[in-house]
């Protein structure tokens, strides 16, 4: 492990904001599916080679996510995506958790897959070009659920991943999310997502992990999306802005939030609002999938004529999520033609 290169990788990657492009073959295809078109490696190439080539996209995007495929497959004109990005000064990572399982005695709540064999697939990503990775650990909220002990073991799970990412010199991504997905109120949401935080940091803490080597990748706290009372854009940003406060240390140099079925809108404001919110000790940015690819999805349709006006559309998403990351976005801005 080299710490400086690990500190380093971790500020340039968090410098702007992260596309977050690691849908799993299954998760492309429902994507694929409300264009209707037909989910295939060639399809799949396409739409991620619009999405990567767009003009100008470095100017709001600093690190971007591939899914195993992806990271093998090329440009039209024959260039190694990885390779593509590198040159335009945005880096690649890969997502290497291997998605979740019932948690064997705790009913209704999940352990993520992977660890086998992760340090030569890290290796075998180091040489394809990543420099970085990710890891996502899913909790619920519902009745009785969240355990301690599924968050713990949730927990370690990250622990591990980040240790084996910092032998193989990778920065890790560190997710743990706390699913929108229910009734429950932001308050519950602040619950949970603090007790979350805090055993991933313990458990970092005891695999003796570099903080200035990692990025954290958490849920914003959030209602439930089925909740009665849905809390308002200033209280989610000042009950997220407060549990990260209270749970991550200073040492971490970026967080990158995950829009969790949030809309493109809300959040890019809830983002905005979260850095009005004073001086934090941590960039705070964004690692969006859909909030940053569904204009540009549905714009495409599939077709190579509409590629240049579907990276428009990804290009002013871009935009607004990195005025966000200065404060600077308002709901005003929507109204923009892409």
């Amino acid at each position: 492990m080299n710490r400086g290169e690990l500190e380093s990788m971790a500020r340039a990657i968090v410098a702007k904001g992260i596309l977050a492009a690691d849908e799993s073959t299954n998760t492309i295809k429902k994507r694929l599916d409300t264009i209707h078109l037909e989910s295939t490696a060639e399809s799949r190439r396409a739409y991620r080679d619009l999405l990567f080539t767009a003009p100008g996209a470095g100017e709001f995007i600093s690190g971007v996510i591939f899914y195993d495929e992806t990271l093998r497959q090329k440009t039209a004109d024959g260039t190694a995506f990885p390779q593509y990005l590198t040159q335009r000064g945005i880096v690649p990572g890969i997502k290497v958790d291997k998605g979740t399982k019932p948690l064997a005695g705790f009913p209704a709540e999940t352990i993520t897959e992977g660890l086998d064999g992760l340090d030569e697939r890290l290796r075998e990503y180091h040489v394809l070009g990543a420099r970085f990775a990710k890891w996502r650990a899913v909790i619920r909220i519902d009745a009785g659920i969240p355990t301690q002990f599924a968050i713990d073991a949730n927990a370690h799970a990250l622990a591990r991943y980040a240790a084996v990412c910092h032998e193989a010199n990778l920065v890790p991504i560190v997710e743990p999310e706390v699913l929108m997905d229910g009734t429950h109120s932001i308050e519950r949401c602040e619950e949970v997502t603090s007790t979350t935080l805090q055993s991933v940091f313990n458990a970092l803490a005891a695999h003796r992990i570099h903080l200035e080597g990692i990025i954290l990748k958490p849920n914003m706290v959030i209602s439930g999306k089925n909740a009665a009372v849905q809390a308002t854009p200033e209280q989610v940003a000042e009950a997220t802005v407060r549990t990260l406060r209270r749970h991550v240390p200073s040492a971490v140099p970026g967080i990158a939030f995950l829009s969790g079925g949030q809309s493109p809108a809300d959040a890019a404001l809830h983002l905005s609002l979260i850095n009005q919110l004073g001086t934090h000790p941590w960039q705070l940015t964004f690692s969006y999938g859909r909030a940053l690819q569904d204009e540009a999805l549905k714009t495409w349709g599939g077709q190579a004529q509409n590629v240049p006006s579907a990276q428009r559309a990804l290009l002013r998403r871009a935009r607004f999520n990195a005025l966000a990351r200065q404060g600077l976005y308002n709901s005003n801005l929507e109204q923009e033609a892409a």
